[in-house]
């Protein structure tokens, strides 16, 4: 019998703010790596993750969400997203079903149509609509671009997402696997603790906040649990982390643009930043499976979405197309 022969390439996530990429590609995947929440351009950075399975090696790339941009943050995660599509072997392009198609859909057209690369489209929230309209919604996406294939899905009800790794896996080219089998994202320890921080202040804050907001990590350092119990610290066999020797101490700056902000933020008596910081430590201690001592601290940056610099220092490296 000849031995199927292996299969190795990156997949690249595109689409509008808020319409699923980063939880599909935390399903396909089987983890939770990118943040995501109900409020768009959650997703800033590209967001590299790795599937292997016995047949192939998917190396996924999250891009933020493109759309109009009002500020240099906007204008990096345009630059980003569409810089991914001339990197990659295959494109998902993820879309809501719907008879809309406005200006921003044909401009992702566009750009797939210069790419040139195999392009699925992914209708994601199928459930959210009655199922006797998905092939008129098609129909509107295929005036747009001729796809290789289009596939229906929910990915936050995990529905048809097997299809998608199906219709990759039938792209993708042959060849040797990048990364060993263990490896499920290039994005450090520290990277992902500012992110799960971010995702928490984006799910418990309002609506006018989250967009100016980002997260610096200041401090973060692993260490030991002593042998006998200091004061207040908790001992391993009273907590059930799959780490309980270690400590990881942690101290981060939310930043943001206003002082108005500023006090909501803190909340009334802390207890806003309270709040985040309790999610906040629960989820940077799931990652990893040690005890988290976090402490959040809220610094006022005015205007830092349009500050070169300041994006720089926070991780948003804008090449500058002005």
């Amino acid at each position: 019998m000849t031995k199927k022969s292996f299969k190795c390439g990156f997949v690249g996530i595109a689409g509008r703010p808020n319409v699923g990429k980063s939880t599909l590609m935390n399903h396909l995947i089987g983890q939770k790596i990118a943040i995501t929440s109900g409020k768009p351009q959650t997703t800033r950075s590209r967001i590299q993750t790795v599937y292997t399975d016995e047949s192939c090696q998917i190396i996924f790339l999250d891009t933020p969400g493109i759309h109009k941009a009002k500020n240099r943050l906007g204008e990096y995660m345009d630059e980003v997203a569409l810089a991914v599509l001339s990197e990659v072997d295959v494109i998902l392009w993820l879309v809501e079903p719907s008879d809309f198609s406005g200006e921003g859909e044909k401009f992702i057209a566009r750009q797939l149509k210069l790419a040139g690369k195999p392009v699925i489209l992914v209708m994601n929230k199928i459930d959210t609509v009655d199922r006797k309209k998905l092939p008129r919604f098609m129909d509107l996406y295929r005036s747009l671009y001729p796809f290789d294939e289009i596939v229906p899905v929910s990915a936050l009800r995990n529905i048809n997402t097997e299809s998608v790794l199906e219709a990759i896996k039938a792209r993708l080219p042959e060849g040797h696997a990048f990364y060993d089998e263990d490896t499920v994202t290039d994005q450090t320890m520290r990277q992902i603790a500012g992110e799960i921080i971010r995702e928490k202040a984006l799910r418990c804050l309002n609506e006018e906040v989250p967009h100016g907001i980002a997260v610096e990590i200041s401090s973060m350092k692993e260490r030991k649990k002593r042998k006998s119990a200091a004061p207040g610290e908790t001992r391993p066999e009273d907590v059930p982390y799959e780490d309980p020797d270690t400590i990881w101490d942690i101290e981060a700056n939310l930043i943001t643009e206003k002082d108005s902000h500023k006090g909501i933020i803190i909340g009334k008596g802390g207890s806003m930043l309270k709040k985040i910081g309790t999610q906040a430590r629960r989820g940077i201690e799931e990652m990893t499976g040690a005890q988290v001592n976090l402490k959040l601290f809220v610094k006022v940056r005015p205007d830092w979405r349009d500050n070169p610099q300041l994006m720089r220092t926070l991780g948003y490296d804008l090449k500058s197309r002005r």
